[in-house]
């Protein structure tokens, strides 16, 4: 890995740390419409926080977390909000209409 892809990859694990930046990304990898694109963005977001901690933080598997968000990952609903609360962040659905 080059010099310019670690500091871009240390700066954006460093920008994802904040809730409100995470949701923006986690937002923009929706919008593609692709779960394997989804589940990569999510995994970014948790490296930035560390997958260890968040295991012990959600009570769930260190191994299952990164199986979950690998991009053939399948998470169940209940470790998908688990994790998304630890973070600071909430699955919400919305209308089509108000989009």
């Amino acid at each position: 890995m080059n010099k310019a892809s670690t500091n871009y990859e240390e700066g954006l694990l460093a920008d994802l740390r904040d809730p409100e930046e995470a949701a923006a990304y986690l937002n923009a990898a929706l919008e593609e419409g692709s779960q394997e694109l989804f589940l990569l963005a999510l995994r970014d977001v948790a490296n930035a926080r560390g997958i260890t901690q968040l295991a012990r933080e959600t009570s769930l598997n260190r191994e299952n977390l990164y199986r979950m968000l690998s991009e053939k990952g399948n998470p169940q609903l209940f470790s998908l909000t688990a994790l998304l609360d630890v973070l600071g962040l909430r699955l919400a659905i919305e209308s089509k209409r108000a989009a």
